[in-house]
């Protein structure tokens, strides 16, 4: 097999709350909308996709119920996660987890977008000194 693009795509009756919250918050970009569908891509040199569809369209595959918010999350790795908590927290966006340095390796912090998904913002640091030890054979 050779993927030619891979995306998630969020069941979902608040399509336009999911488009406007990545476009205005997160730089994504529409590059395609219905009334039934919107797929949004990053900006940069190596665009990422995600898309978000409505429960009710007869092209939804078989199985995909309306997402909840459980069991899945979208990591946004970017080069410095305390200007984009600053960034977002001045702006008035809610933040769901506050910043803070994880001792794995991680300056992270945490959106809930219109949909339920976890949105999780991380850069990576060095991690505490012998974090990794444990699981390292």
């Amino acid at each position: 097999m050779v993927v030619e693009d891979a995306y998630p795509i969020v069941v979902t009756d608040k399509l336009a709350e999911c488009r406007d919250f990545y476009t205005r918050w997160l730089g994504f970009q529409p590059g395609f909308e219905a009334s039934w569908f919107v797929y949004l891509a990053s900006a940069g040199d190596r665009p990422h996709g995600i898309a978000f569809m409505a429960a009710d369209h007869p092209s939804q595959p078989p199985g995909p119920e309306t997402f909840t918010g459980k069991g899945m999350f979208l990591t946004l790795q970017v080069a410095d996660a305390a200007a984009e908590f600053e960034r977002l927290s001045r702006s008035g966006v809610p933040i769901a987890y506050p910043l803070r340095d994880e001792p794995w390796g991680q300056r992270r912090f945490g959106l809930l977008d219109p949909a339920g998904t976890w949105v999780d913002v991380v850069q990576h640091i060095e991690p505490q000194p012998g974090f990794w030890d444990p699981y390292i054979r």
